[in-house]
């Protein structure tokens, strides 16, 4: 099953290293990318295209990470969309304000590239086995 994913992102070598992680594990998921929540949200009014999940980076410019979910999670047409987040972030305030707005889990980004790309390629091939919601 081929998925869409959406990558939202700032950093444009955590990106990169997304993507590198996909291509190594022959993933064949498409990936788009935004480099910030408003940007997302253009992407997202396109609703021929929707992703499946979203991955989301909590510190970003212009509208961080909890802004962009707040927002996604009051369109009917989008809510159900998992969201994961993906943060340097170990605060457990952002932890507990994450799950209270719904993601669908959180992953602290480690600083070693094989634990980042051990972790992405669990996540990606649980979400591959996952059913979903189409609203």
């Amino acid at each position: 099953m081929s998925l869409t994913f959406l990558l939202i992102e700032d950093d444009e070598i955590e990106r990169m290293k997304f993507a590198r992680v996909m291509q190594k594990n022959n993933f064949n998921h498409r990936l788009l990318e935004a480099e910030n929540g408003e940007e997302a949200l253009k992407i997202l009014e396109k609703k021929d295209s929707l992703p499946d999940i979203i991955f989301l980076d909590l510190n970003m410019p212009k509208m961080n990470g909890l802004e962009f979910l707040k927002i996604l999670k009051s369109d009917t047409s989008l809510n159900y969309t998992p969201v994961v987040i993906l943060s340097t972030s170990n605060n457990h305030n952002d932890l507990k304000d994450s799950y209270e707005t719904g993601v669908a889990g959180y992953i602290v980004k480690p600083l070693k590239y094989e634990d980042y790309a051990h972790k992405i390629k669990c996540m990606i091939e649980y979400w591959s086995v996952n059913e979903f919601v189409n609203a």
